[in-house]
């Protein structure tokens, strides 16, 4: 069973991020705070879970946390700070949204930007370690999913309801064939390769 970081000690936010490799489509971050006595078995990296698994424990996340967040940044500014910046950005953006004030952060990986004056820990894999943490992988991954899948309607040619964005074959084969939307990221190698073909 996953943990929580500081039960009982702090007001404990974690977070995490969806679509940082990805050719198209803005990246998603969400925070995530728990009651202290949170605990549900089966609430894992969004990775680790099926499509069903994810749409099914964001119900239970939406309903049980004491508050939660989830915002994104889109590829235009992507593109003018990096993904890295990108990704701490929405973040922020997440946290700024939470009902409470955050003590104390965790946030999946080895890299973060200072979030005000909030304490933080960087935890290597830890959407499956800790409870918030997996919480947020699972909002940023389903809400992402559901925006790939709405921009997909408008741009059926690139496969988003299925790729969501990632440089899949078929992904990369479609930008060759149809150019870039104005959703991908051109700061991106691949994206940029096919924009100077078609420049």
């Amino acid at each position: 069973m996953l943990l929580s970081a500081f039960q009982n000690r702090y007001i404990e936010a974690g977070c995490d991020e969806a679509g940082r490799g990805c050719l198209a489509g803005p990246v998603f971050a969400a925070a995530v705070v728990f009651p202290p006595d949170f605990k549900h078995i089966g609430l894992n990296d969004s990775k680790k879970l099926t499509k069903i698994q994810r749409y099914a424990f964001r119900e239970v996340i939406q309903r049980e946390a004491i508050s939660y967040a989830v915002a994104c940044v889109e590829p235009e500014e992507i593109d003018q700070i990096n993904i890295l910046n990108a990704s701490f950005l929405a973040m922020h953006k997440a946290l700024d949204l939470l009902k409470v004030s955050a003590e104390f952060l965790i946030i999946d990986g080895n890299r973060f930007r200072p979030y005000k004056s909030v304490p933080y820990e960087c935890i290597v894999q830890g959407d499956g370690k800790y409870l918030s943490i997996a919480a947020a992988s699972v909002l940023a991954k389903t809400y992402r999913d559901d925006y790939m899948a709405e921009l997909a309607i408008q741009y059926p040619q690139y496969g988003w309801e299925r790729n969501k964005g990632y440089a899949t074959l078929a992904h990369r084969k479609a930008v060759s064939e149809h150019g870039l939307s104005p959703y991908h990221r051109r700061s991106f190698r691949t994206n940029r390769v096919q924009l100077e073909m078609f420049d």
